[in-house]
């Protein structure tokens, strides 16, 4: 089996253990960070069950939602439905370390690309920043560490500061304008229920 398929069964897996895993509600740094931005084009990395596609396509955004697993995609196309916003987003499937979505977008979203599989997320990113328009934004959010007290953690996975985020990027010089770069806490509440504190990272850029 190839490190895709490996992939995909893994996700796959992930979103049939329950009818609904995320909460239904967009991540709340992009409500924050994309609400004074002008709708165009959006591309969302990772958009899983499509909450935050689906809040883009209702503030007015044409937007490419891309996610290896076929279950999180059709979940999310039925939920783009039942919010009448189906035909403003465009699902698409691809892991995203072999295949990448064609265009330029005025706002690459990617939210918490993190995997316990095998994923280049530093290739990624750069290729996302690829496809960033002039004057488009580029934002990403991600973890600073596992929850507090998850059993057995991956110590093999790297959480990387805002620094470094921006660093592993490999942005021509002049071409961005780096408009947040910072570490926050936020509440999150578990599957369980369980109401948490995380730290997490957001890196907002923009293109010249």
């Amino acid at each position: 089996m190839t490190t895709e398929e490996l992939s995909e069964n893994y996700w796959n897996s992930f979103y049939a253990e329950r009818d609904q895993i995320w909460s239904g509600r967009p991540n709340v740094v992009l409500v924050d960070e994309v609400s004074d931005l002008t709708p165009g084009r959006a591309l969302d990395l990772g958009c899983g069950e499509g909450a935050d596609a689906i809040w883009l396509a209702q503030q007015g955004w044409t937007v490419t939602g891309v996610d290896i697993s076929s279950v999180a995609l059709g979940r999310a196309a039925e939920h783009a439905k039942d919010a009448g916003v189906e035909d403003r987003i465009d699902w698409q499937q691809h892991e995203l370390g072999q295949s990448f979505p064609e265009g330029s977008f005025d706002l690459v979203s990617v939210q918490f690309l993190h995997s316990k599989t095998e994923l280049p997320r530093d290739a990624i990113l750069r290729s996302a920043a690829g496809v960033v328009a002039p004057h488009g934004v580029l934002l990403i959010e991600g973890h600073m560490g596992f929850p507090p007290g998850e059993h057995n953690p991956h110590p093999d996975i790297h959480f990387p500061t805002p620094d470094e985020v921006i660093e592993s990027l490999d942005l021509a010089d002049g071409e961005w304008e780096t408009q947040v770069s910072r570490v926050h806490d936020r509440a999150q509440v578990m599957r369980d229920g369980e109401l948490i504190n995380r730290r997490d990272c957001t890196v907002k850029l923009r293109r010249r």
